[in-house]
Formats: C-alpha cells, sequence, structure tokens
C-alpha cells in the first residue's frame, strides 16, 4: 500500500494505492498503516498524478490503471454506471437509478459514498433541478468547479 498527497486546482488530494489499483481519492489523508509502497504501487501514484494533472489540464483521458474502490455490490454498480458518464455530460439521480432498476435515494447514497472522486465522476451526477449535493470538500463550490471545468454545469454554454 502507499499514499501519497497530489496538489490540484481543488486543493490536496490524497491518493492510497494497494497492489497496482487505486482505491481512495480523498481531500483527507487516508487512514491505514504507514508501509513502503511495493514496486507495484509506485508506477500506478505516478500514473494517478499524470492522469490528475492531464484533467485538471482539460484532458479527458480513460482512467489508466485498475479501480478497486470498497464498497458493496450495489455501490459497485452504481460506481460502474458513473464511470460510464462521458465528460461534458450529467445525468440525474433519478436517470441512473432508472438504469439500474433502483431508487434515486439509494443512488445518492452510493455517490455520496464513493471513495474515489473525481475519478469515478459523482460530480456528473446532479438533482433534477439543481446541482444535488457534493460530498467533497468545497461541497458544491467544487461540483461547480468540475462540471465548469468539463463543460457541464447545467445552464451554461
Amino acid at each position: 500500500m502507499a499514499v501519497e498527497s497530489h496538489e490540484t486546482p481543488i486543493g490536496a488530494l490524497w491518493l492510497r494505492v494497494e497492489q497496482g489499483a487505486l482505491a481512495q481519492l480523498s481531500w483527507t489523508r487516508p487512514d491505514g498503516p504507514k508501509m513502503e509502497p511495493s514496486v507495484e504501487d509506485v508506477p500506478a501514484l505516478a500514473q494517478t498524478r499524470s492522469w490528475l494533472d492531464a484533467y485538471f489540464g482539460g484532458r479527458f483521458e480513460p482512467f489508466p490503471i485498475l479501480l478497486q474502490p470498497a464498497g458493496g455490490a450495489f455501490y459497485q454498480r452504481v460506481w460502474q454506471a458513473l464511470l460510464a458518464i462521458e465528460p461534458g455530460q450529467t445525468r440525474t439521480y433519478g436517470e441512473v437509478a432508472q438504469a439500474l432498476g433502483s431508487g434515486a435515494r439509494a443512488v445518492g447514497n452510493a455517490v455520496a459514498a464513493n471513495p474515489i472522486p473525481v475519478i469515478i465522476p459523482c460530480h456528473r451526477v446532479v438533482g433534477k433541478s439543481g446541482l444535488g449535493g457534493y460530498s467533497g470538500d468545497g461541497g458544491l463550490t467544487t461540483k461547480t468547479q468540475l462540471l465548469r471545468l468539463e463543460g457541464a454545469l447545467p445552464g451554461e454554454a
């Protein structure tokens, strides 16, 4: 396991990589034992940093390494659905729920529990009559920044 901070336009983001896969991205240092990164974790950290730099530079490329967010089967399904939302697009909680045969509230809970925001693009899920919420640091200000970066802010060209 390796944990490292990376500075971005939305603040310092902490990255946690385990066995060569990104397991967590957060605004606070992830809990866990302090360990030397394994040989497979070092390239994964470098690729994640590079991807974040490209993303915040306006280049929206597929994420290059495996994602391993911790969560139950339903949450995993929701997070996979979020990965299918292209940069510059949004979906409502209801639309995601309908696609999964679920309810909007259950989808909202899974979106809020996303352990890899930005990369698993929970910011692209909006309410039917507004932005909804955002559990990342800065709340709706951060969500607005991310949507604006992607050109997806509802009501703006």
